[in-house]
């Protein structure tokens, strides 16, 4: 079983960046899918990006494209979500997912299908 662990977050003005790690203790980490998922003040949770358990296949959500890269580091159990040109609307409590699946290079985009969840880091974007 994995305890996904989100850090990195904080206070950034708008256009500027930050780094969100998720890090797990699972050994075998590497054999898990990964997504990122955000929850705004009074909205619901909303997937973010996804990674493949090798890194090569990833997927975002439009709003992101071209300014979040999600990455990872199996070595280091890290899997990353730098963003940059960050917006006020980005605010928000980011949640790291896993899922065991192998060496299967599934890109997973629903809450539902994911396992573990972290405990989230804070995201604001001040205007």
């Amino acid at each position: 079983q994995v305890q996904p662990v989100e850090s990195g977050g904080g206070l950034v003005q708008a256009g500027g960046s930050l780094r969100l790690s998720c890090a797990a203790s699972e050994y075998t980490f590497g054999d898990y899918a990964v997504g990122w998922f955000r929850q705004a003040p009074g909205k619901e949770r909303d997937f973010v990006a996804a990674i493949s358990w090798n890194g090569l296949n990833t997927h975002y959500t439009d709003s992101v494209k071209g300014r979040f890269t999600i990455s990872r580091d199996n070595a280091k159990k890290t899997v990353y979500l730098q963003m940059i040109s960050l917006k006020p609307e980005d605010t928000a409590v980011y949640y790291c997912a896993a899922k065991w699946v192998l060496h299967s290079t599934v890109v997973l985009t629903s809450e539902s299908d994911y396992d573990y969840w972290g405990q989230g880091t804070q995201v604001t974007v001040s205007s």
